[in-house]
């Protein structure tokens, strides 16, 4: 099965570590203005997401979310969820370990792209 969303092995450890401190996360991928357009994790309980919002899948049993304008942008896409060292957006999680998120991206294959077609 194609993933549209996935996490390096640092990512999961990160993300680990946060639930550990937080409990159960989620993710919403940033569209922009203050936080830049980098995924913010945030306790799952805090972030409301609605209509206007597309589940991606999940990242360390963690659900990942995009709001449905910048999903249009990068449906033929998979992102690929990594942490480097840093201050990310200053609403998410990770920040005060020292680390931030950071979306990486690249286009399906025709492979891919044919499979999600019959998905959706």
């Amino acid at each position: 099965m194609v993933e549209r969303v996935t996490a390096t092995d640092k990512a999961i450890t990160l993300i680990e570590t946060l639930k550990e401190m937080h409990g159960p996360l989620m993710f919403h991928q940033s569209g922009g203005c203050c936080d830049g357009s980098s995924p913010m994790c945030y306790p799952r309980d805090e972030f409301r997401v609605g209509d206007s919002d597309v589940l991606l899948g999940e990242i360390g049993d963690s659900p990942f979310y995009m709001s449905k304008d910048q999903y249009e942008y990068w449906k033929h896409t998979k992102l690929i969820i990594d942490v480097v060292d840093g201050r990310g957006g200053m609403f998410s999680l990770e920040g005060p370990e020292g680390k931030r998120f950071l979306t990486r991206s690249r286009v399906f294959t025709e492979e891919e792209q044919k499979e999600l077609n019959k998905m959706s």
